[in-house]
């Protein structure tokens, strides 16, 4: 019979160990008011959040924008960013306990996010959470990001756990296809949208107080099957009425 130790769980960052899409969406409006672009952020990121920032950039202009100027701008969003969180990081209700618990059960546990090395430290080092992944998996060690699944799938190589056996948690559109598209199955947070705009996740909550390390062994043992990844949700196009 298989145990805890025999999955893993594999949390995205933003939006899942913190609620921090608010002040994304504001930092990327301040972003786009100084460049002239009207482009609405909060419903921008409905549609995509769970990619890089870079990427998110790239689909606001309807012209070819030199690299360069998205690094730039990819930098003073982040700045904005930092700035406005700054002073209100907190993880998401229940997280610690879930994880401490899942640690006891004995299942192995990774980060796979679409953030760099040096925003995440921002995040899991500021709320000391780094002791209970057993891989870090950032955008710096993929080649494509969400909604493409390698960052998944690289994690659940590093844990050597097969894919069938993961559990992705995510809060984002293209973080659930990224998670099909490497062959797991997701449980999702409706931190950043509804509940409805999801796919097909095994169950959709508001923070971890609604679920234990427990429940989510027995739903992984149900071996329900993993989704059709939808190629219409991961589409990379911003979608006005997203």
């Amino acid at each position: 019979m298989a145990t805890a130790s025999d999955y893993a769980l594999i949390f995205d960052m933003d939006g899942v160990l913190v609620n921090n899409t608010d002040i994304q969406a504001h930092a990327f409006q301040m972003l786009f008011r100084d460049l002239g672009l009207t482009t609405n952020a909060h419903q921008l990121l409905q549609r995509l959040n769970g990619m890089p920032a870079g990427a998110i950039l790239r689909s606001v202009f309807r012209h070819a924008v030199p690299e360069e100027d998205i690094e730039r701008y990819t930098n003073q969003r982040e700045f904005l960013y930092r700035t406005l969180y700054w002073d209100h990081r907190q993880e998401v209700r229940g997280l610690t306990p879930f994880l401490q618990a899942a640690r006891a059960m004995g299942f192995r546990i990774a980060l796979g996010t679409g953030s760099g090395n040096d925003t995440i430290g921002y995040i899991i080092d500021h709320l000391d959470l780094r002791r209970y992944f057993d891989e870090v998996i950032t955008k710096d060690d993929v080649d494509r990001g969400k909604p493409h699944g390698d960052t998944y799938s690289v994690a659940a190589e590093k844990i050597g756990i097969p894919p069938e056996r993961c559990l992705v948690f995510e809060d984002a559109i293209m973080g659930e296809q990224a998670a099909y598209r490497a062959g797991m199955r997701c449980l999702c947070l409706s931190t950043s949208i509804s509940a409805d705009k999801f796919q097909a996740p095994l169950r959709v909550i508001q923070d971890f107080t609604e679920i234990t390390p427990a429940v989510t062994l027995e739903l992984l043992e149900q071996n329900t099957p993993v989704p059709t990844p939808s190629k219409e949700l991961a589409s990379r196009q911003y979608a006005q009425d997203a």
